[in-house]
């Protein structure tokens, strides 16, 4: 027995000839109907497969918003186009664009002893790397912790004790009286007006400190240094996108994108130095620049509200900053656990399963998708079980929130794809690498596999890599002012 094949919109529901819903894929039929082509099919999940086939539809049917099809992220990659080339011309546009000045990447000429420091999360780090004809020859690396205190303080006690840090780094190293160049990864939005200047735009993660509003976050670093008499000059400000762009670029020289996937997430890559309309600091002669795209904020004008779904509404109304991050809110390892707790919340309101979990971090989403790779599902139970679904967790119910986890990973991984596709079709290039760095790149047993796939998909004929780029926030800083000092002696007359 079938049924006719009808066209649905929006909002409507599919029933199948025996009565049970089909799952819509936000607005769309589902992939059994004809007019599905091969090719959109082709980004959907694998189906939830139970016993019981009536729950696993209702299951498939509950969470088919977070399910995009081709034609969606289609739509998804056309408004980011047009987003990014308002950025660049300085309309309003919920993509920031921001030229980084640095003109461009390493080249193996990178000579010297450089700091870097990097600030972005609970622990900062100052780190000493040589550089003898671009290879790095010397890295030391210490940690320094940031207590609740500083990150919620004043902003000129936390960059006091950055500057603490870095004297008592340089009294360690035993080089407290040396000159030397350092690169600053500040991974917050910033506003840049140099290579070497930019003001705090907001904080973000767990940073939210007074005082800097209207700050220069390099003079500031640079005026607590000089009070404690260390030669050291502030080179360079970034933040670890860029960073992790000229890391990779250090390991590849195809490289031309950099990419954050971890508890937030951000792109920035090479563009046309006559592209880019923001210019404070005098313009170089060099053709390319890098643009920090701040991809996180994409969609906070209303641009992807189409995405949307409920479960995304109950994590944005729940974060420290609704109505921002609209993008990040999709991607970040910062909240994936918090879509997967709303969305098995939605089905246990349901009666779709057993309670409704608390606590569910992206930790676990990944060790729920690695349970899923191998057919397992008890540490799963178990997991569901300490975060308050019962002790009675079923194989049933432990393969529904896999189901759950992978459905949300899949977007994940086709929304990140959308950007990088978009920007390898803008460049043209012959071949580029993208340098990716951050833990849910990392740990995630899917994602990797799942953006090359789509990748492919949705930018056919621009052959890439996806590089992991490891510490790109740390050495990249350091790479840009060794770059920054080869382009200062070159300039000179």
């Amino acid at each position: 027995m079938s049924t006719a094949v009808e066209s649905f919109g929006a909002g409507e529901t599919m029933v199948s000839a025996r009565g049970v819903q089909l799952p819509q894929l936000n607005g769309t039929p589902t992939p059994t109907t004809p007019t599905r082509s091969p090719w959109d099919a082709q980004f959907l999940p694998p189906p939830l497969v139970l016993e019981d086939r009536a729950r696993a539809a209702k299951v498939q049917a509950r969470l088919s918003g977070l399910v995009l099809c081709g034609a969606a992220l289609q739509r998804v990659g056309e408004t980011f186009s047009r987003e990014l080339e308002r950025g660049l011309r300085q309309l309003p546009s919920s993509l920031q664009m921001e030229n980084t000045y640095v003109p461009e990447l390493p080249d193996g000429t990178e000579e010297g002893v450089f700091l870097a420091l990097d600030l972005g999360g609970t622990n900062f780090r100052v780190l000493l790397l040589e550089l003898a004809d671009g290879q790095l020859v010397r890295e030391d690396v210490k940690q320094y912790h940031i207590s609740d205190a500083l990150r919620l303080g004043s902003g000129e006690d936390l960059f006091n004790f950055l500057a603490d840090c870095v004297q008592d780094f340089l009294r360690c190293e035993g080089m407290e009286d040396q000159e030397l160049s350092l690169g600053f990864t500040f991974s917050f939005p910033m506003k840049q007006h140099s290579i070497s200047s930019g003001e705090l735009l907001t904080w973000t993660k767990s940073f939210c400190c007074s005082g800097m509003r209207g700050v220069d976050v390099a003079a500031l670093l640079q005026r607590c240094l000089r009070a404690r008499r260390l030669r050291v000059t502030v080179q360079v400000l970034l933040n670890d996108t860029t960073g992790t762009l000229i890391a990779g670029a250090h390991l590849d020289p195809d490289v031309a994108i950099g990419v954050i996937m971890g508890t937030g997430s951000n792109g920035c890559y090479v563009e046309r130095a006559e592209r880019v309309q923001h210019w404070e600091a005098a313009r170089g002669r060099g053709r390319d620049v890098l643009v920090d795209i701040e991809w996180g904020a994409f969609g906070d004008n209303g641009c992807l509200d189409f995405l949307k779904t409920e479960f995304d509404r109950e994590v944005d109304d729940n974060s420290l900053l609704a109505n921002s991050f609209t993008f990040e809110k999709y991607i970040g390892g910062k909240y994936l656990g918090d879509v997967l707790c709303a969305a098995l919340g939605g089905l246990a309101r349901d009666g779709l399963f057993p309670a409704a979990p608390t606590g569910l971090t992206s930790a676990h989403l990944s060790m729920f998708e690695e349970e899923s790779c191998s057919g397992a599902w008890r540490r799963t139970a178990a997991a569901l079980g300490a975060a308050g679904c019962g002790a009675g967790v079923s194989r049933p119910d432990a393969l529904v929130a896999q189901h759950a986890a992978r459905v949300i990973s899949n977007r994940a991984a086709q929304l990140v794809s959308v950007c990088v596709a978009r920007l390898l079709r803008r460049m043209g290039r012959a071949r580029v690498s993208v340098a990716v760095d951050g833990s849910v790149f990392k740990r995630h047993p899917r994602i990797q596999l799942l953006m090359n796939k789509y990748i492919a998909l949705l930018a056919p004929h621009h052959p890439f890599t996806l590089l992991g780029a490891e510490d790109g926030s740390g050495k990249g800083s350091a790479l840009a002012a060794a770059i920054a000092a080869r382009v200062a002696a070159r300039s000179s007359p």
